[in-house]
């Protein structure tokens, strides 16, 4: 089992991230804490293979309770589950090694996608000797290949990470034409990656209702 603390002051959220947790395979929460301060006497104590930690929070925040395990050398790797979603948050979050960052709210498929490539990332350097630039890619880089073979017939994973880039790219919602002509497709085809990507959860359909004529469908990412 992949041992876990779970640092979050909302009481209610941490009893939800506790139960998403303990129900995916192979991880079970053994200790919670409503701040950094406790969360990192935790970390010391019970020595977590993983720490799922959120960012606001009162006496010493997400943020700090990082840098804290890293100068300490703790070896407890890092999701952070935040409200959080300035650029500057993210990117120092990310620097100090995080190894996900997931903004709330969030569904639960969200939270196992994030630990399932972390038990895989794990069991990669469970063996001992050297590894080849293959093998690490394949652990760094979602393969391409991959990525093609579970889309639908027509789909390209390339345009794909294009649609994605731009909707992730937008605070509001857009429209299949504004994708279209943002990074160069017919808006036919963009309509169809839209569709593709709100059947996978991945955007939120809002139908503006404006004057005269059909309503407009626009998109909205759902990180």
């Amino acid at each position: 089992m992949i041992k876990v603390v779970l640092i979050e002051d909302d009481p209610m959220v941490q009893e939800v991230n506790r139960e998403f947790i303990n129900q995916v395979n192979g991880f079970e929460v053994v200790g919670a804490a409503g701040n950094g301060a406790e969360g990192l006497r935790l970390v010391r104590t019970l020595k977590p293979e993983l720490v799922i930690i959120d960012i606001y929070m009162p006496q010493v925040d997400g943020l700090q309770a990082i840098q804290q395990i890293r100068t300490e050398g703790l070896r407890a790797d890092v999701i952070a589950i935040t409200a959080a979603s300035d650029a500057d948050t993210i990117r120092k979050v990310i620097q100090h090694g995080a190894f996900d960052y997931i903004m709330k709210p969030f569904k639960f498929e969200r939270i196992k996608q994030a630990l399932e490539k972390y038990r895989s990332f794990r069991n990669c350097f469970n063996d001992s000797g050297t590894m080849s630039q293959k093998e690490l890619d394949s652990i760094l880089f979602q393969k391409e290949e991959h990525a093609e073979a579970e889309l639908p017939k027509g789909l390209n994973a390339v345009t794909l990470k294009k649609v994605i880039g731009y909707l992730s790219g937008h605070a509001e919602s857009v429209s299949a034409e504004e994708v279209a002509e943002g990074i160069g497709i017919a808006r036919v085809t963009a309509r169809r990656y839209l569709d593709y990507l709100e059947k996978r959860g991945k955007v939120k359909l809002d139908i503006q209702y404006g004057g005269i004529g059909r309503p407009i469908n626009r998109y909205i990412y759902q990180s």
